[in-house]
């Protein structure tokens, strides 16, 4: 915390409740420019403002998506923010003479570590841009630990922090994919492909990008046409594996009588027939071939993963390494109460260590995966918005975190497409925020198996 806010509202800084939001990515190239939640974030910041309750707003890392800005260069890509998000700006400004706000850099902003001006520019919306990799609060008798999570992944990890020149594997990934997404995503028949960075994780990037060409890209009746020959598909299948139980003793089908209905209408019955068996025979094929395929896939899977052939950088553990780190920064510092981090985009909190492992999740849209019913079609990523900001503060029961949701209608009624939304009837996510945890106030740094918030 600034000594200019300690001085001049005359409290000790462990009297303050801390409110975290994280994971903004504000800004990029043409359409990753559209923030979907500047109403709600600019409201959010004038509550903060007209709250008498003493307390620090801390934004911990990716407010900004500096790496998704590739046509301009250090402070430059300040004056895009500025020139484009007046509003917000004003509000930071207004809000940050009532209560100080802090802003750590992430690995999407990681430049605000690298040149000095920024901690100007933003120092003229009283923002204290903190140019540390983490920082630590006073809150009770304890001791918050932040920083953005980056750092534990191997694939945004920054080792010579502060260096502008400084790019990860995941800089490269949004300087190539994400910002050539949002150059392209309004040629589309919806502005969707800026959504990219929504994706989570990225190894379902292909799988997205074939189940929004299907229900979005594809010619609409070419779609509406696969709806009668997947039905087809899925009678014949029917059909062929009770011809198999009829074959096995297990199931009479009553083929003649089928085959007598059916000629009743003639010509045409025998030619429906006719095409109804040739289609029971590719589907009782194609059933057959299903079951060692099925068998050797799951084989190779549990090949590979015995091997390790695929723990490589690009694959990430969303969890394990921020346990780990919290384990060691509580063992170390046995008065640190809460590790509060972001970068991985889902809102969380756990016990670790005996004290309090949080994630402070995003602004951005939550994609989720519901896979296609029929086996056939790709899944439908159904979006949502799970806004919120953690307050963390002494209270009589100790150090207290909770979610404070910030409510935003899914836009899934606008984004999905007829078919997505047939798809997924009765299926809707509801995703849930995690609930109110308290870790006593003088903690004792032993080790517990990790409890998730249900």
């Amino acid at each position: 915390m600034s000594e200019r806010s300690i001085e001049e509202d005359g409290l000790s800084s462990d009297d303050r409740a801390y409110y975290v939001i994280s994971d903004l990515h504000i800004g990029g190239d043409e359409q990753l420019g559209e923030i979907e939640f500047e109403h709600e974030l600019v409201a959010f910041l004038e509550r903060l403002a007209a709250t008498d309750e003493p307390v620090e707003l801390l934004i911990n890392g990716d407010a900004f998506g500096l790496w998704e800005f590739t046509e301009l260069d250090g402070v430059e890509k300040f004056d895009r923010l500025e020139a484009t998000y007046p509003d917000l700006f004003a509000q930071l400004r207004a809000t940050g003479e009532e209560i100080p706000i802090t802003l750590l850099p992430g690995n999407h902003d990681h430049e605000l570590a690298a040149y000095d001006e920024y901690v100007e520019r933003f120092a003229a919306y009283n923002v204290d841009l903190v140019q540390d990799q983490s920082i630590t609060r006073p809150v009770g008798d304890g001791v918050i630990h932040f920083e953005h999570g980056h750092q534990r992944d191997p694939n945004n990890r920054i080792d010579d922090w502060g260096n502008p020149h400084a790019k990860p594997l995941g800089y490269h990934y949004n300087a190539e994919v994400t910002s050539r997404a949002g150059q392209l995503s309004d040629r589309g028949r919806f502005d969707w492909l800026s959504d990219v960075q929504a994706v989570t994780p990225t190894e379902w990037l292909p799988l997205w990008l074939l189940s929004k060409y299907v229900y979005r890209e594809m010619n609409p009746l070419l779609r509406y046409a696969l709806v009668p020959f997947l039905f087809l598909f899925n009678l014949s299948s029917l059909l062929a594996i009770l011809v198999g139980l009829d074959m096995a003793g297990v199931y009479a089908v009553p083929i003649d009588a089928v085959r007598s209905f059916l000629g009743a209408f003639g010509l045409a019955g025998t030619a429906a027939y006719g095409f109804l068996a040739a289609n029971v025979v590719v589907a009782g094929l194609a059933l057959l071939l299903a079951v060692p395929l099925y068998l050797i896939q799951h084989d190779v899977k549990r090949t590979i993963d015995r091997f390790g052939l695929f723990d490589a950088e690009l694959t990430v553990d969303a969890e394990r390494p921020y346990e780990a780190a919290a384990e060691e920064i509580f063992a170390d510092s046995p008065e640190t109460a809460v590790f509060c981090y972001g970068h991985t985009h889902r809102p969380d909190s756990k016990r670790v260590a005996g004290g309090l492992l949080v994630n402070t999740g995003t602004w951005l849209k939550r994609l989720h995966r519901l896979d296609g019913v029929t086996g056939l079609l790709p899944p439908v990523f159904y979006p949502t918005y799970q806004l919120a900001a953690v307050r963390i503060a002494a209270e009589s029961d100790g150090i207290a975190v909770s979610f404070e949701p910030i409510e935003k209608p899914t836009p899934a009624p606008d984004e999905l497409t007829l078919t997505e939304r047939l798809l997924t009837l009765g299926r809707k996510p509801n995703p849930t925020l995690p609930d109110r945890r308290v870790v006593e106030s003088t903690r004792r740094p032993t080790p517990s198996t990790p409890e998730r918030a249900e």
